[in-house]
């Protein structure tokens, strides 16, 4: 069976970190993009960051820029999201999603766009609050 698993959401303060993971079972993620969404109570689901296959490309909203890093450990088939300086905005539900990569002259890139991600965890909360 094809899944994601969000680990590593919870409750922290401002100013705070958490990483969350996304460990695939049942197929490997080295080939695929793997992207990092989000979505809040009323608002759409937006794309925090993504990564290539191969770490070629990564992307990251801007008001994450500088606070968030997404990495793969290929051996571990996992992905992160290291989230540091949290901020109360930044409270959602994050998912993880797999999905194919772009080519642009012979390069991947990471898809920004929920739509063309195939495989999709359920999600872990994270909330930022005093």
């Amino acid at each position: 069976q094809l899944q994601l698993v969000e680990s590593g959401g919870g409750l922290v303060q401002p100013g705070g970190s958490l990483r969350l993971s996304c460990a695939a079972s049942g197929f490997t993620l080295d080939y695929y993009a793997i992207g990092w969404f989000r979505q809040a109570p009323g608002k759409e689901r937006e794309a925090v960051s993504c990564i290539s296959r191969s770490d070629s490309r990564t992307y990251y909203v801007d008001s994450v820029k500088g606070r968030f890093t997404i990495s793969r450990d290929n051996d571990k088939n996992t992905v992160y999201l290291q989230m540091n300086s949290l901020k109360p905005e930044d409270t959602a539900v994050y998912y993880c999603a797999a999905g194919p990569n772009t080519y642009y002259k012979g390069l991947p890139y990471c898809n920004t766009e929920p739509g063309p991600y195939n495989y999709w965890g359920q999600g872990t909360q994270v909330t930022v609050s005093s």
